[in-house]
């Protein structure tokens, strides 16, 4: 099983996700959202296996990974010593990343705490409105799925979520959550939610105490290829203020998926693959 010992001592898992004959293709470091799900849901991310091997942090207190000792160690900008000591024991002077949804924030803190180590970056549906002061779009959205049988449902529960006190609180009430993340509400956007369980402990320590002061500012010297990655209809973060994240990079660029919200991997496999094959093939791979 392959675990390593982090900064702490901590000892943390991460899952190595390939196709046959394909390890000697160049690893990409995937940080799972939530925050604290089991990066199960993930899968191989609509087959990009067949560009990089994936290797898959498990956070602090999420499936094979031991919990945290201190909760100081357990935040999301902390976290990002988590993914330093992961590309230690790698043994890579750099190291690709993708991070999805609140996975997104670790990478942002990683990517401002250790530009030097970073080959490339992937953000995946992030959440923006602590990045960028682009006005929320994520209400217009929201209200053009008024007519959907379960809209009235995820209004009546969205003002309880909002003031949910513990994660546990806030994951009874996600039943009713879920559609808004989906450009539409499919049996195989059902099966998608009910894969990967949240780890209510970890989701508090996430965000316990974080602090993300220095990051927007540590964003500057990052100076490798950024590809965001938005869903149009992703009506969890809206699509202007995740397409305005690219430019905070001196090398960063936005693509946004049709008819996709919140998944794209899962809702438009095909587009979502193409845009991060445009994105790896040069020049990480030979032809």
């Amino acid at each position: 099983m392959p675990t390593f010992a982090s900064h702490d001592e901590t000892t943390l898992y991460y899952g190595v996700v390939t196709v046959a004959g394909a390890r000697e293709r160049p690893p990409l470091v995937v940080l799972a959202g939530g925050p604290a799900r089991h990066p199960e849901y993930l899968g191989d991310l609509a087959g990009l296996t067949r560009l990089r091997t994936l290797v898959v942090l498990h956070q602090r207190g999420v499936g094979e990974s031991s919990p945290s000792p201190t909760a100081a160690a357990a935040s999301w900008p902390a976290l990002a010593d988590d993914v330093e000591a992961l590309r230690r024991h790698l043994g890579l002077a750099e190291i690709e990343l993708l991070g999805h949804s609140a996975g997104t924030r670790v990478a942002l803190a990683y990517a401002a705490r250790y530009p030097q180590h970073l080959a490339s970056l992937c953000l995946l549906t992030p959440p923006a409105q602590w990045l960028v002061n682009t006005p929320d779009d994520s209400s217009g959205i929201i209200t053009a799925h008024r007519a959907e049988p379960w809209y009235a449902d995820y209004l009546a529960h969205r003002i309880a979520a909002t003031a949910a006190k513990t994660a546990s609180d806030l994951n009874r009430l996600f039943p009713y959550l879920a559609p808004i993340a989906w450009a539409r509400w499919t049996a195989q956007a059902r099966e998608h939610e009910a894969t990967g369980a949240w780890h209510p402990a970890a989701q508090d320590l996430f965000f316990a105490g974080a602090d993300p002061a220095g990051i927007v500012d540590g964003l500057t010297q990052v100076h490798c290829p950024v590809l965001v990655v938005a869903g149009a209809e992703d009506g969890l973060t809206g699509l202007a203020p995740v397409l305005a994240i690219a430019d905070l990079f001196a090398n960063g660029r936005a693509v946004t998926i049709a008819d996709a919200g919140h998944y794209p991997w899962v809702e438009q496999p095909q587009a979502f693959t193409a845009a991060l094959t445009d994105f790896y093939r040069p020049p990480a791979i030979a032809a």
